[in-house]
């Protein structure tokens, strides 16, 4: 499966422009204007019927020419001050990244200069389309659906020894409407009795049909499992490990080997880990806010509450490559050795992947990244 543009397929996660984006020699995205045409026809720019004269015109004007100068009094013309905060963002984001070249480029600029002047949204819809590029040669539904970790929030369900990862935007508004969508709404709001909407656990019967979903834009509904391998201890010493065929964490790996190779040139072994036993332990990063302040507890040799841990849904053993470009001051320290990752919910039981803290808080020293390295070799 590739992702050049083809008439005959459907384009794959349409609302964050991933047909429309151009490539350059390391296979990096490059905006392009029908890129930014995209984003002018989302609800957060798209013109509705109360849109007043100044905002329509400038609106098509930016159709029509999408990478136009705008001058300052365009936008203070418009009468909706929402509008206008919005047009500004919007500019200001759009400019950022053709300076900067490439998708990548712009998404790591951003992390890189301190204080965040994005809005999460735009940086969600990058990072969307910059692991739609990564994937662009995998037709693997389990690694499309656990790209989705990435960019949209999940929220967690422990049912009959599973774990189970929903997009949690998707259930709420099925909860809401028990699948029927507005008449659920009003049939909800009039009191009446609305059915629980069941979504899609991700298997081999409907890997087909999750690989279809993606060419709807903002359509999300189907569930990874993420439970780990389960293990038997038998009473004669040895461990029987069931293996599943498809494993959502094992997805999640390779994934992260995707995104480090395609975004940050660097070539890693990651493996899903249901515990660490190693007193060697020398570097951590959680993967999302909680199991950052987890794992930074357990380091220190903090007491974590048993509640705590539990929200703890997996670990990951990462091994850079040995000629990795370690920081000076680790090289000695961290050499050969591995970093752990930690993947949790928060209380609420949701989940929120930061793939930025992979480019901040790896132990490598950002002047001698070669991006692109190791998804050419």
């Amino acid at each position: 499966m590739t992702l050049s543009p083809d008439s005959s397929s459907p384009p794959i996660w349409p609302g964050c422009g991933l047909s429309e984006l151009g490539r350059d020699a390391l296979g990096h995205a490059v905006p392009t204007p029908d890129y930014w045409r995209v984003w002018l026809r989302r609800p957060e720019l798209a013109l509705v019927e109360e849109s007043c004269v100044a905002e329509q015109g400038l609106h098509e004007a930016l159709v029509a020419d999408p990478l136009r100068s705008v001058l300052p009094g365009q936008i203070e013309a418009i009468r909706d001050p929402d509008v206008r905060d919005n047009f500004r963002l919007y500019l200001a984001f759009r400019d950022a990244v053709q300076r900067a070249g490439t998708l990548e480029a712009a998404w790591c600029g951003f992390f890189r200069s301190g204080a965040i002047q994005v809005l999460p949204l735009f940086l969600d819809l990058l990072v969307q389309a910059i692991a739609g590029r990564a994937l662009a040669d995998s037709d693997d539904a389990w690694e499309w659906r656990a790209a989705e970790l990435l960019f949209r929030r999940q929220r967690v369900r422990v049912q009959d020894g599973r774990v189970l990862l929903g997009d949690a935007d998707t259930l709420d508004r099925l909860n809401e409407t028990g699948g029927l969508g507005s008449i659920g709404s009003l049939l909800r709001q009039a009191g009446a009795s609305v059915p629980q909407a069941q979504a899609r656990v991700l298997e081999e019967g409907s890997a087909a049909a999750y690989l279809a979903s993606r060419a709807v834009n903002d359509h999300h509904p189907f569930v990874l499992d993420a439970t780990h391998e389960v293990q038997q201890h038998l009473s004669h010493g040895l461990t029987l490990t069931m293996t599943r065929s498809h494993s959502g964490l094992k997805a999640l790996a390779r994934v992260l080997e995707r995104w480090l190779a395609h975004v940050h040139g660097l070539q890693a072994k990651v493996v899903p880990e249901a515990r660490v036993d190693d007193p060697a332990w020398r570097w951590h990063l959680g993967l999302d806010a909680e199991s950052t302040a987890l794992l930074n507890d357990l380091y220190q040799g903090q007491p974590v509450e048993e509640a705590r841990q539990q929200r703890l849904i997996s670990l990951f053993r990462l091994k850079l490559a040995a000629d990795a470009p370690l920081r000076d001051d680790l090289r000695e320290s961290l050499q050969g050795r591995p970093v752990y990752l930690g993947l949790a919910m928060n209380a609420e039981g949701l989940l929120k992947l930061k793939p930025q803290n992979l480019l901040l808080n790896l132990p490598i020293d950002p002047d001698r990244l070669v991006p692109g390295r190791a998804a050419a070799a």
